[in-house]
């Protein structure tokens, strides 16, 4: 039991470390588009200004939320050594705080990438424990 907490936590560390370093690279590497971006939805959601957001910016985010939890699924199984509870439940600490997350800047973003990022992460989390089992 405790294996599996300790690999909970650590999918969890891992997958938070990915989207807040991707975050930082992509401001980096893109201030003028993607950093403007992101500074518009933090003045947006501390100011109350108006924000429209990207949808191509939204995709990215998308597609690297899917890969952070396939990895983090794989992490916390192969750390747990089993893979099919400790995922599951890594993605349903992820939902929750996901849904924290997206509730907060529900008025910031379209609502099919709130629903879309949520659905996704249970069953991508799954899948990357799954996958483990491949190796």
């Amino acid at each position: 039991m405790a294996r599996m907490i300790l690999a909970v936590v650590a999918g969890f560390v891992g997958w938070s470390i990915l989207w807040l370093g991707s975050d930082q690279v992509l401001r980096i590497a893109s201030p003028g588009w993607y950093g403007a971006h992101q500074a518009g939805i933090e003045r947006a959601m501390t100011n109350g200004e108006p924000m429209m957001a990207d949808s191509t910016i939204m995709l990215i985010r998308l597609f690297l939320s899917i890969l952070f939890s396939i990895m983090a699924g794989f992490l916390a199984a192969a750390i747990a050594n089993e893979n099919s509870r400790t995922p599951l439940w890594l993605g349903v600490v992820l939902l929750f705080f996901g849904l924290v997350v997206q509730v907060a800047a529900w008025s910031y973003m379209p609502i099919w990438y709130h629903l879309i990022f949520l659905a996704l992460l249970v069953p991508m989390t799954v899948l990357g424990g799954r996958l483990r089992s491949a190796t």
